[in-house]
């Protein structure tokens, strides 16, 4: 309720009634003044939808001038030739600045991770936190549809103390949450960047109809999810690794990571046998250790079930594998 709260500020500011506003989502007045009341994905939707038309700010006062109808699809537009996420991000960060130097976000990439970082250059009391939130939920949206998929965050920091209503940040920022820190920013795996974006000008033009979805709802599809869990079998070869502890690693539940994966066109299963006989593969070419300790070296828990688990990838032993190999 504390941006249905910032929301009606910009109202009072421009001198108009927020009461036909209320009344469509379906919003006491009441309710606006209690901490913990909350509202659901939909309605906030509808409140962002009407209040952008009615104050002609597609900010929603969240910077000191309004943003007329358009300006944020004109971002999406300028960038939409981009042939990575990368570019596509670094422009709509640079294009930003044109709309308002409220604030400034600066694409950051550092190892395997990347950043949006967040410079404030004005001092809004009232509406910082709304600004912030409204700003990183905005590009982390768009940048999910650009690609297609899901974009999990491995962070997000704000420069202020948790509010009331710091649960709230675990549905709108999921991942590891740090307040009080120096600048805002969300942090995401650096693969992402090297995406090419999947959309053109039409599909633009039907998202713009009903964008407010992307800034509302996370983005359910990840298309780095296969070489994710890859990564995390890969990192231990030598655990089982249940479809709780992958999903744990990926800080997602076992059911979406099931869902996912089938959306893709994978299962846990097929990825565990696809890391394992690379893992066996490797040691049985590069390797003296005896069939059972590459049995363990690979996860299995025996070697009988080694054995007959590598004649069903290769049509061979392990010990007949080794022997080809070399020759």
């Amino acid at each position: 309720m504390a941006y249905v709260a910032a929301i009606l500020t910009a109202y009072q500011r421009d001198g108009r009634s927020p009461a036909k506003l209320l009344k469509l989502v379906q919003i006491t007045p009441a309710s606006v003044h209690k901490p913990a009341a909350r509202i659901t994905a939909r309605q906030m939707e509808l409140l962002s939808g009407a209040a952008m038309q009615e104050l002609g700010d597609e900010a929603l006062g969240a910077f000191g001038r309004k943003l007329p109808w358009g300006s944020y699809g004109m971002l999406a537009r300028a960038s939409l030739s981009s042939p990575t996420l990368g570019l596509a991000l670094k422009r709509w960060c640079r294009h930003h600045a044109l709309l308002t130097d409220d604030l400034c976000l600066k694409l950051v990439v550092e190892g395997e991770q990347a950043a949006i970082v967040v410079q404030e250059n004005a001092d809004h009391a009232v509406s910082r936190e709304f600004s912030l939130v409204h700003v990183l939920r905005n590009i982390h949206g768009l940048a999910c549809w650009f690609i297609d998929s899901r974009i999990p965050l491995q962070g997000a920091r704000f420069p202020f103390p948790a509010p009331p209503h710091a649960d709230a940040y675990a549905h709108m920022f999921p991942g590891p949450l740090k307040f009080d820190a120096p600048r805002a920013a969300i942090r995401f795996d650096a693969r992402y960047l090297a995406l090419p974006l999947r959309r053109d000008e039409k599909a633009l033009h039907a998202m713009l109809q009903r964008a407010l979805p992307l800034t509302v709802l996370q983005y359910r599809r990840d298309r780095l999810l296969v070489q994710q869990v890859r990564l995390a079998l890969a990192a231990q070869p030598e655990r089982s690794h249940s479809a709780q502890d992958v999903a744990a690693a990926l800080h997602v539940s076992p059911r979406t990571l099931h869902r996912q994966l089938k959306e893709e066109g994978a299962s846990l299963q097929q990825l565990k046998d696809e890391v394992r006989g690379e893992r066996a593969r490797d040691l049985l070419c590069r390797s003296e250790q005896p069939v059972k300790q590459v049995a363990a070296a690979a996860g299995f828990r025996n070697e009988k079930s080694f054995i007959r688990a590598f004649r069903q990838w290769t049509g061979q032993s392990p010990a007949q594998f080794r022997a080809l190999q070399r020759g």
